[in-house]
């Protein structure tokens, strides 16, 4: 029976060494539904970025916990009014902006490199729109553009399960890369 609670075995993955971070954050778009930025937590723990970037209002804090699983204590949250507030600061930190929308500039996901945005901008932010509004206009003019292709008869994913996909698909294009780097340094190591 398990005794430890989740936040002790979030720690002890922590203090093992078993946690990466990679420089990718996420930024929601004042929700309309709690869950979502709950949802949108766990993904950014779940898949190894340290902040969740918010333009609107927040949630009561132990709604959040309560939904999250206790893994906003791991993610760092920071809010922001306005779309320009949040560009401000992208362009202040020299953060790549992301955004998942369905437009006629967007470019597929399975073609999309996630490496190089990361080592053009040093740091990338996946942002996802709003549940009926989706991602504001001020964004998406100052932002690369990414669409998720969906041959099934839906078209229009929920947010938090957009952000999901992207992320994933972020991290295993990070994975990939270093493996192949370390196959390449081992295949040098061993011929030299």
């Amino acid at each position: 029976m398990r005794t430890e609670t989740r936040r002790g075995r979030y720690d002890d993955k922590i203090t093992s060494g078993m946690v990466r971070n990679f420089p990718i954050s996420i930024c929601a778009i004042n929700f309309q539904c709690d869950e979502n930025l709950a949802y949108l937590i766990r993904t950014a723990a779940c898949f190894g970025s340290e902040n969740l970037h918010v333009i609107g209002s927040l949630p009561d804090y132990e709604e959040l916990r309560r939904k999250s699983g206790t893994l906003n204590h791991y993610v760092n949250m920071h809010q922001y009014s306005t779309p320009s507030q949040f560009l401000d600061y992208a362009r202040q930190t020299r953060m790549g902006v992301l955004s998942a929308e369905l437009n006629d500039e967007a470019k597929n996901i399975h073609s999309y490199d996630f490496i190089n945005a990361i080592n053009r901008y040093g740091h990338i932010c996946i942002v996802v729109g709003n549940e009926t509004t989706g991602v504001p206009a001020e964004i998406l003019a100052n932002s690369e553009k990414i669409y998720i292709p969906m041959p099934g008869a839906g078209f229009c994913l929920n947010t938090s399960q957009t952000a999901n996909i992207m992320m994933y698909e972020a991290v295993r294009q990070i994975e990939r890369c270093h493996m192949q780097q370390a196959e390449r340094f081992t295949t040098a190591v061993f011929h030299d």
